[in-house]
């Protein structure tokens, strides 16, 4: 099963001080994630992840190790299914962004399961039935 991976799992790993350590647990799952071919990553957590880095040596960096990953290509019945998803955890009290619900729209339709350390997306899981990944 695919894994789609959300921006503070790859902000964890491009972490100056954080590559090379292969004790931290949520980085080991990612590298086993890669290796097993198992990774699924969108446009909008691509810009995220690059968004912010002034540094331009380190954003070309990091935008040439995530080329290796291709983004899956997001159709018009994917955002419609994000806002369905948005508008659900909204009558229920959950509020989130556009990209959160985005992930969750397209991990839903796929079968994929979510990646990530955002706890709103645990909020979610109360209301829309995504499959978050747990560590091994």
């Amino acid at each position: 099963m695919k894994v789609l991976v959300d921006t503070p799992i790859w902000s964890l790993a491009f972490r100056k001080k954080e590559i090379g350590n292969i004790n931290n647990i949520a980085i080991k799952n990612l590298a086993d994630l890669i290796q097993d071919r198992r990774i699924a990553i969108i446009g909008p957590v691509r810009q995220e992840v690059l968004s912010g880095i002034s540094d331009k040596y380190k954003f070309y960096e990091i935008k040439d190790k995530m080329a290796f990953f291709s983004d899956y290509v997001i159709k018009t019945d994917d955002y419609e299914f994000a806002a369905e998803c948005s508008n659900e955890c909204r009558r229920n009290g959950i509020q989130g962004s556009h990209t959160d619900f985005l992930i969750c729209a397209v991990a839903i339709k796929n079968g994929w399961e979510i990646f990530t350390e955002d706890a709103d997306f645990f909020e979610y899981e109360k209301y829309i039935p995504v499959k978050m990944y747990t560590l091994k």
